[in-house]
């Protein structure tokens, strides 16, 4: 017999396996920190991705949801940004892009709201639908629940005006009751305290008033609640059917930056994570604009080439083309849109192109890269396809904090009163000697005047001559670049008509105001009015003044009523301009009355 067989070796086997046994059950069973990605329906313009954090220490499972609804990008740009957390203690589930159909479409939800889809049915009739019960499922393996959304306005619990009122969402922490008593038990659930703790730690860190956030508690389920909407929506979800502490967090859509309602939701999250002691190892935030290094393409099944993000391909009518990888600054939210071919997300699939197109690369809903693709009739000698390395393809244009590349013949959209800079072409190849971009009515240097714009700043409402624009009614510029004098480019300038967002002012010691072109003040002679802030679409800030009756206004300014309007009739209304530089943004109007 062998020695395998002996008694006393069987009962050594037995002896480890016990001892094994014991140390696996002494161990925690979330010694190590651990990551999960679930990626469902891949490669699709639903393509929907979870991650899931375990923290070094167990702990409580927050569930943060980004881009239900997708025109709120302060939500799921967030929520992105946990996805590549670290813990110390607890567990997140984050899902930043609930609903990337709608993010691409940049819709608050093409085929309805999806946060009005979480009844206690389940349905299977939609891709929203499909979605949703995932969801449900996430929602049913957590302790508590944010819903990170950008809303209308400002909430605040009484009217101050029709943009902050108790109407308005932005800049709220949202729960459906103060107090939520589980059915059948003696627990309660206090939202208001908790959102009211979070607001407390958060608002001090907000410099504007205008700003700071607010508990909204919408008493969704009282016969009386102007929200009954909301009995379909994920919080009321979470809260009725799984008992969880479950909230909205709504920056506001009037913040004048993207970076800002990121910070601010940030600042909201993280605080929620203190309060339910989940204790992150590192942040690792950055918010960064997305550029394209390269893809990654395979013609005819062929072994991949490289293609860089200023190179162009040359196919043979028929072949076969797929894009197996998008090299970024960024990981989560890239799609890829082979124009007239497939749906709003082509990565990954098969086409056989027949006609000239372009591949589209996006991030969320911001497209930041275009490669052209060319189809020729000619016959194949040796390889099917070229990427075109000697041509003109691209302007590179700086304006409104980013660089874009501007295709042959695209129209860039801008307001005017935006500056721009001209930076160079693209791909370098194109660059010979004697190149020139020259920005039809501008002139660079009035001295000598070469033709050649690139590297000035360029004010669009103060330095182009309207007589050079087409059909001379000064919205459309055209880039001409040229080499010794034939023209190898054409690019397109377009400006839209500058608009006032929203005005804040402040009268005497009264909270501000915010107000939108076209509104009416009512004051008094006696009243002091404060220009606070103003918004406007144009990216570039400052500049902005208050023109009353001959008298200007500008931030932190302020006059009495009675000397703004010296002069004037009181029967008749009275008019305040906005203005940046030269151009009118909106008015609004002054009424007179016996006191405020």
């Amino acid at each position: 017999m062998d020695h395998d067989g002996h008694p006393a070796f069987r009962h050594f086997v037995v002896f480890q396996f016990f001892i094994l046994l014991g140390i696996v059950l002494l161990v925690p069973s979330r010694a190590f920190p651990k990551k999960e990605h679930l990626v469902y329906f891949p490669n699709s313009a639903y393509e929907l991705n979870v991650y899931k954090i375990y923290g070094k220490k167990p702990g409580k499972t927050l569930l943060l949801i980004g881009g239900i609804q997708g025109n709120e990008p302060g939500g799921f740009l967030s929520a992105d940004l946990y996805a590549d957390m670290s813990l110390q203690k607890g567990n997140l589930i984050v899902v930043p892009r609930a609903n990337f159909y709608s993010i691409l479409m940049n819709h608050r939800g093409p085929h309805g709201d999806m946060n009005r889809k979480f009844t206690h049915e389940d349905m299977q009739e939609s891709m929203e639908d499909r979605i949703v019960q995932i969801l449900k499922k996430l929602i049913e393996e957590s302790d508590y629940l944010l819903n990170l959304h950008d809303g209308s306005g400002y909430y605040n619990p009484r009217y101050i005006d029709k943009w902050r009122n108790p109407m308005r969402f932005g800049q709220s922490i949202i729960a459906d009751y103060e107090i939520y008593r589980i059915p059948g038990t003696d627990r309660v659930i206090k939202l208001g305290q908790m959102a009211r703790k979070v607001i407390s730690e958060v608002n001090p860190h907000i410099q504007n008033p205008l700003y700071k956030f607010h508990f909204n508690n919408t008493r969704t389920a009282d016969p009386d609640s102007p929200h009954k909407e909301q009995r379909k929506s994920a919080t009321f979800y979470a809260l009725t059917k799984h008992h969880i502490p479950a909230f909205g967090v709504e920056t506001s859509k009037f913040l004048p930056s993207i970076d800002l309602k990121v910070r601010h939701h940030n600042m909201v999250i993280n605080a929620f994570m203190r309060l339910f002691d989940i204790v992150p190892e590192y942040p690792g935030f950055a918010l960064e604009p997305p550029v394209l290094k390269y893809l990654v393409v395979s013609i005819n099944g062929k072994t991949p080439i490289v293609v860089n993000r200023d190179e162009s391909i040359q196919l043979h009518r028929g072949d076969s083309i797929n894009v197996s990888h998008i090299e970024s600054n960024y990981e989560r939210g890239l799609s890829l849109d082979i124009l007239n071919y497939g749906d709003l997300n082509d990565f990954r699939k098969d086409f056989a192109i027949t006609r000239d197109t372009a591949i589209i690369i996006r991030k969320d809903n911001q497209k930041f890269a275009e490669i052209p693709v060319r189809v020729t009739d000619r016959p194949s000698i040796g390889s099917t396809t070229t990427v075109n390395r000697g041509r003109l393809d691209y302007l590179v244009i700086e304006t409104r904090g980013y660089r874009v590349l501007l295709r042959q013949g695209e129209i860039l959209d801008l307001v005017e009163g935006d500056h721009l800079r001209i930076i160079d072409v693209y791909p370098e190849h194109a660059r010979g000697p004697g190149l020139k971009v020259n920005f039809k009515g501008f002139v660079g240097n009035k001295r000598n005047n070469t033709g050649e714009d690139r590297g000035y700043d360029i004010n669009t409402s103060t330095d182009l001559m309207r007589r050079y624009s087409l059909k001379r009614r000064g919205r459309l510029y055209e880039i001409i670049a040229s080499i010794g004098g034939r023209s190898v480019g054409r690019f397109l300038i377009r400006l839209n008509p500058p608009r006032l967002e929203y005005l804040a002012l402040k009268v005497n010691d009264r909270p501000s105001l915010l107000l939108r072109s076209g509104d009416t003040l009512r004051v008094s002679e006696q009243d002091r009015i404060r220009l606070e802030t103003v918004g406007s679409n144009i990216h570039a800030k400052g500049g902005y003044v208050m023109r009353i009756n001959g008298h200007l206004l500008r931030p932190g300014e302020s006059r009495t009523v009675g000397v703004l309007l010296a002069g004037t009739d009181p029967r008749h209304d009275q008019e305040a301009m906005i203005m940046k530089g030269s151009l009118l943004l909106g008015k609004i109007h002054l009424k007179l009355h016996g006191g405020l």
